[in-house]
């Protein structure tokens, strides 16, 4: 999908993104709403795979050829996973309008530049993508991931609150080195 001057879309957005690291904005954040599919996942999906898939795909390139993607960390993903199978015949009882509900057990982030090794996979979900089995990564060691290739130390930002450590990571969360460049 292609940026459309005057549009609003993803990939306006992430060409507003690139512009705005090239002039040295060090977080931008963006967002892409619509992908909770409790239904009509069959049409949802592709739909909303293809306004995202080029767009990502050209900000990747873009940062590269400019530089910029050693020093810019790219992470895509959302708040949660889908369950593997289908959610039952939801609104009109339609086959073809089944769904999937969240899922905790098994899902995908990625991460590109600022640190990270390209080109690699890591963690895998079981045959039915319900579970976690090989290196599964919790919330927290993903966080202090993030950090670190931010530059923070995620154990320094703890802080003390009615006698009990709190910070980002809660008081867990380990650096996955085996992803870092």
């Amino acid at each position: 999908m292609e940026p459309q001057p005057g549009k609003a879309s993803f990939a306006n957005n992430c060409l507003l993104a690139r512009r705005l690291v090239e002039r040295g904005v060090r977080f931008v954040q963006l967002f892409d709403q619509g992908w909770d599919h409790h239904s009509s996942v069959f049409s949802n999906i592709p739909k909303k795979a293809k306004q995202i898939d080029q767009p990502v795909s050209a900000l990747i390139k873009d940062l590269k050829q400019r530089g910029l993607l050693n020093d810019t960390l790219i992470v895509l993903g959302g708040e949660f996973g889908r369950t593997p199978m289908l959610q039952g015949k939801s609104n009109d009882g339609a086959g073809k309008n089944v769904g999937r509900d969240h899922h905790k057990e098994g899902f995908s982030m990625m991460l590109a530049g600022g640190g990270v090794k390209g080109g690699i996979t890591f963690g895998e979900t079981d045959e039915l993508g319900y579970k976690a089995v090989d290196n599964p990564v919790h919330l927290h060691d993903l966080n202090a991931t993030i950090l670190h290739l931010m530059g923070l130390d995620h154990e320094q930002l703890t802080y003390k609150y009615q006698g009990r450590d709190f910070r980002l990571t809660d008081v867990h969360g380990h650096v996955i080195d085996r992803i870092l460049a």
